[in-house]
């Protein structure tokens, strides 16, 4: 019979209990992954942070269309042109050879109207529109039908005023903006490759006054996005407009807005300042609400249709 071993004495503590030594390790291990989770959460939580912080600003950043300006109020641009395609909007009317858009884009220049002429022409607006103004934000006169914003309604200020007219409006004023539609329409049809005698001026031709007064019918609602060729003007195959009044010294807010697929881009106005493009639905576009001061301009458009076309406003 094999003489049986006698067991060892037991380590202090029993098995299960490791030694000094070991203690200390698992202590330190157990530390240093506490540790670990903290700082994972603390980064967890800052990147959460800057996560939000990115998307708020990214949300604001498409609410306001400010992606990318194509003019900014403090340069003098001569000649900036960008093409896009062209929609089918104009595959819906009838085409006119030579005229209507094959070339599709927008156009910035300051370089066509001098700052002086802008300020002639705005004081124009200011005498027109000191006859009547709308109850909200935004007053319109047309020279053309005589359309003049007053109240919440539109007068024709040639009948309401009679030959009061005459002393707030001279000839030479209608010889400028004679003088400045041709300059404009001259300068859209280089930029297009069209014939500029194939264009017509179309209704309506307006100036246009906003404020930040609060709007009280829906003509005083401009802020809206539109594609002028569908849904507001069918006429209208160039759409221009020369700006009166300078971003961030006359008025806050009020820039133009085209709302591009991924990218909006604005234009800041500028006095004397020309913006043009074709009038479908690759130019759709809004106006951002005017926070303070008065944002004045000029609408001029032009159509390839003659039935659509008109004569310039004349003093009668």
């Amino acid at each position: 019979m094999a003489p049986q071993r006698r067991a060892g004495p037991k380590a202090a503590g029993g098995p299960s209990s490791p030694e000094p030594g070991r203690a200390v390790c698992v202590r330190r291990n157990r530390a240093h992954q506490e540790s670990q989770k903290k700082s994972l959460k603390v980064a967890f939580l800052v990147s959460s942070a800057v996560l939000v912080s990115l998307l708020s600003w990214s949300y604001l950043v498409c609410e306001d269309g400010v992606t990318e300006v194509l003019a900014h109020y403090s340069e003098s641009l001569r000649d900036r042109f960008i093409e896009v395609p062209c929609s089918e909007d104009y595959d819906s009317h009838k085409r006119f050879e030579g005229c209507t858009p094959r070339k599709c884009g927008r156009g910035i220049t300051d370089t066509v109207i001098t700052r002086e002429e802008a300020e002639r022409i705005r004081r124009i607006a200011e005498r027109g529109l000191s006859l009547g103004g709308s109850d909200g934000g935004a007053s319109i006169l047309d020279l053309y039908s005589g359309a003049l914003s007053v109240g919440k309604h539109f007068v024709n200020l040639y009948r309401y005023f009679g030959n009061k007219i005459q002393e707030v409006f001279t000839e030479e004023d209608f010889q400028l903006y004679r003088d400045v539609r041709q300059r404009i329409q001259q300068t859209i049809s280089q930029a297009f490759g069209i014939s500029s005698s194939s264009m017509y001026l179309t209704k309506p031709t307006f100036f246009s006054r906003i404020n930040s007064t609060e709007a009280k019918t829906t003509h005083d609602e401009y802020w809206h996005p539109h594609i002028d060729k569908v849904v507001t003007y069918g006429s209208f195959d160039y759409t221009s407009l020369l700006y009166l009044s300078d971003y961030t010294e006359d008025f806050g807010g009020g820039r133009f807005v085209f709302m591009d697929v991924g990218a909006n881009k604005t234009v800041e106005p500028r006095a004397g300042r020309v913006s043009f493009f074709t009038s479908g639905s690759e130019n759709l576009h809004r106006v951002e609400k005017v926070r303070w001061g008065t944002r004045y301009a000029i609408t001029i458009s032009f159509t390839c249709n003659p039935d659509h076309g008109i004569g310039d406003p004349v003093l009668t």
